[in-house]
């Protein structure tokens, strides 16, 4: 082990613990609905924010002083090193990152790709030391200045090729690696002003974008899931994967619906506008659901400011959508959390963690809870009941001139019914 997280031990379940490092709420092997909370929640550690993340934001610059901090691919190591000593005091399964976390850039991409090879050679070594697995990989065109237009949207078909060819070799070690999924996060792909942006030629080229990155993906035998992650607005003022159905029709347009499913964000679907609980339902409806990626914002900043969840009702509500859905298959938790830029210190990266674990946990159990005891959702079948008769049925198979007709000749004055709201707030508290 490095000397970074000296001091601090490995953090095991201990309800009764009078010390901080401990899982109060977290216990791995606890069965809930028939499998246990290490197999419900797969949670994941986000390579960019604990390790390459520097401290700033957008008022001011590097907090953060770390050890890996470098250029140099002996600061790639240190910080792997680091890494998965992380990962053996949390006992989480998995990991993920972008290329750009794990490597530094070279002067031309071979450079780049070759330094990517070998990291990605010392993750896997590592990887079989320990039994840490990679939850999913994605490639970063968006930091770089090559990339201030877009990726796949670039007006420039040379910056198209480079995006393309780097993502070839994130699919690569992902595949290599036995990454359970490959995620494509379109950061800069939208526009901030539409005097010089051609949209239908930018969408049609995403779109390309997209089906060879799946046809590849599947040419080398990669059978993990591709997730595209929704994201609205920061940094540019409109992006083409706006939110859960923006990304739906975006699918169907490229006959894509049955093999890319979406990554969700809490912090975006509050960007978006929407719930957290919002963008899981319609996903799941949708049959694009695939995985999480689990923070929260802060509800007066106007960014995404990536804070690790401490809310044990709205993550209730999260994983409520989760159970319906059917839970995770090849997707997970992943923690896309990053510290406040004045906790500076090794056991704040290892707190945060725990923290947002147990809230996790809390949560996965209430919503576990409500789903076995049936009361929710039988408040929702019963609202809707009227569909499931023979006259619902028959409305829906019918045409306007005959409803019409059938309206006037039964004289229907249809009233209001209520929706109960408050009284299911308040069912949901007794969970929490």
């Amino acid at each position: 082990m490095t000397d970074f997280f000296a001091g601090i031990p490995t953090i095991t379940y201990d309800p009764d613990a009078t010390h901080d490092f401990a899982y109060r709420s977290y216990d791995p092997d606890e069965i809930v609905m028939g499998k246990t909370m290490a197999e419900h929640l797969r949670f994941a550690v986000a390579y960019w924010h604990s390790f390459a993340w520097e401290g700033g934001d957008p008022f001011g610059g590097q907090t953060f002083e770390r050890p890996w901090f470098g250029d140099t691919m002996d600061h790639a190591k240190v910080k792997a090193d680091t890494a998965f000593d992380m990962f053996k005091i949390l006992g989480q399964p998995y990991f993920c990152f972008h290329d750009a976390d794990v490597r530094p850039e070279g002067d031309t991409f071979a450079e780049s790709t070759a330094r990517l090879h070998e990291i990605t050679d010392y993750f896997g070594e590592k990887m079989e030391q320990t039994g840490t697995k990679l939850l999913w990989g994605t490639a970063n065109l968006f930091s770089n200045r090559r990339y201030m237009s877009g990726a796949a949207t670039n007006p420039d078909p040379d910056v198209f090729a480079y995006g393309a060819a780097t993502v070839k070799e994130c699919i690569d070690v992902t595949h290599k690696l036995g990454g359970e999924n490959y995620v494509l996060w379109g950061g800069r792909e939208g526009y901030e002003t539409l005097l010089n942006t051609d949209m239908k030629r930018e969408r049609e080229q995403a779109g390309r974008f997209l089906q060879m990155s799946v046809e590849y993906a599947r040419k080398i035998g990669f059978k993990g899931g591709i997730l595209i992650e929704p994201k609205p607005q920061e940094p540019t003022k409109h992006q083409y994967d706006y939110d859960v159905a923006t990304v739906y029709g975006f699918l169907k347009d490229f006959g894509l619906e049955n093999e890319v499913k979406v990554n969700i964000e809490q912090g975006h679907a509050i960007l978006a506008g929407h719930s957290f609980e919002h963008e899981l339902a319609l996903a799941s409806a949708l049959g694009i659901f695939g995985s999480i990626d689990m923070n929260r914002n802060d509800y007066q900043s106007g960014w995404d400011t990536d804070q690790f969840p401490n809310s044990v009702p709205e993550v209730a509500l999260a994983y409520y959508e989760v159970l319906k859905a059917g839970g995770f298959t090849t997707g997970g938790t992943n923690f896309d959390a990053k510290l406040r830029r004045q906790s500076l210190d090794a056991q704040d990266l290892i707190l945060a963690h725990v923290g947002a674990m147990d809230v996790c946990a809390r949560g996965l159990k209430a919503a576990a809870a409500m789903l076995e005891d049936g009361k929710l959702e039988a408040a929702r079948d019963a609202r809707y009941a009227g569909w499931g008769s023979a006259r619902g049925q028959d409305l829906l198979n019918s045409n306007l001139e005959a409803i019409n007709a059938q309206v006037k000749a039964d004289n229907l004055n249809p009233q209001p019914a209520s929706g109960r709201q408050e009284a299911l707030e308040n069912l949901v508290n007794r969970y929490l």
